[in-house]
């Protein structure tokens, strides 16, 4: 797998602050993301520039991950018009929202590494 180019970095994060500025001031219609704190925690963008997948979940997580996203997705192309004011890009990207499960995967270790079975193991080294 290819790692990401500088520019694809530098362009990626240029979104991710754009849209978190975008979620804090725009009011939603939908019910699912009215009132509703997001988090963008990362921007992939493609070689080209023209295609993005933003990583994202509500504050303290729980259940509505997959409302909020599903959400962020019907609200796409708004966000993309706003995106589009807000950068100076040749083209606008076009957006895909995906659930970020990072910290979950964090919580599941921590954990799995506090259980009494690995902390005897860790333990029993020293």
């Amino acid at each position: 797998m290819k790692l990401p180019s500088q520019r694809q970095l530098r362009a990626g994060e240029l979104i991710r602050h754009a849209l978190m500025g975008i979620l804090a001031r725009e009011e939603f219609d939908d019910p699912h993301l009215h009132g509703v704190p997001v988090t963008i925690t990362e921007v992939r963008v493609s070689p080209d520039l023209k295609h993005s997948t933003a990583y994202c979940a509500p504050l303290g997580g729980g259940e509505r991950t997959e409302e909020v996203v599903s959400a962020l997705n019907r609200a796409q192309r708004f966000l993309r018009g706003r995106l589009s004011q807000e950068i100076d890009f040749k083209f606008a990207p076009t957006l895909r929202f995906m659930a970020d499960e990072s910290f979950e995967e964090a919580r599941k270790i921590d954990e799995l590494l506090a259980s009494p079975r690995v902390r005897r193991d860790l333990d029993g080294d020293r």
